[in-house]
């Protein structure tokens, strides 16, 4: 496949994630409060299965792991905002099983290509390991957002949930860096900036 259809869809996907941090800005920037619309995790999980194949395109573990695991959290999300069955019943389980399907369909010989995967020549060991962990780092925000959430009983975004967002940014931006990645580069730089505002906005929300 071509660059510049690879790059089309890791931008795409790119162009989602931050167009649901502006969502979610100018929403809490209007009620003086962070704020979290459906919306957010519409996008979220749209832009997520997009990156999850722009990863796969470009051999890429890091950008794969650290999709897969977020892409249920955002479905729990819309079910804990009632919105998961708004949505039509045959929608629902294309998202559902759309991970397992595409899976399934980059099956080398019935295994996935694991060498392929984790030896990319592209990508040397210690600048796979950086990825794996800034992935990790910021998957786990929405891993503490989930908890978070199902305690509330309510889908909301804490302290901690763009605390590690940021932390976990700084660190993908500078795997982007080395990895050439402008996708990664563009996406994450405009995410800092609205991670930072948001953790303003909290700390005079709670002052």
């Amino acid at each position: 496949m071509s660059n510049w259809i690879i790059l089309s869809i890791g931008f795409l996907a790119q162009t989602l994630f931050s167009s649901r941090l502006i969502i979610q800005w100018i929403t809490s920037e209007k009620q003086k409060r962070v704020i979290t619309p459906t919306l957010f995790w519409t996008l979220s999980l749209i832009a997520s299965f997009l990156l999850f194949i722009y990863g796969y395109l470009r051999d890429d573990f890091a950008i794969m792991l650290g999709q897969s695991l977020t892409y249920y959290i955002y479905i729990r999300n819309l079910q804990l905002q009632n919105q998961w069955k708004t949505y039509h019943v045959s929608v629902r389980y294309i998202l559902l099983l759309m991970p397992v399907f595409v899976t399934v369909f980059y099956f080398n010989n019935n295994e996935i290509d694991t060498v392929k995967l984790f030896k990319n020549e592209a990508i040397p060991f210690w600048l796979l390991s950086l990825g794996i962990v800034s992935q990790i780092i910021f998957t786990l925000r929405f891993v503490f957002q989930w908890i978070y959430s199902e305690k509330n009983k309510e889908s909301s975004l804490p302290l901690g949930f763009w605390a590690l967002s940021l932390t976990g940014s700084l660190l993908i931006l500078t795997y982007a860096i080395f990895r050439v990645d402008y996708v990664l580069l563009v996406g994450h730089s405009l995410g800092a900036v609205i991670y930072i505002r948001n953790l303003l906005i909290l700390k005079k929300q709670d002052a």
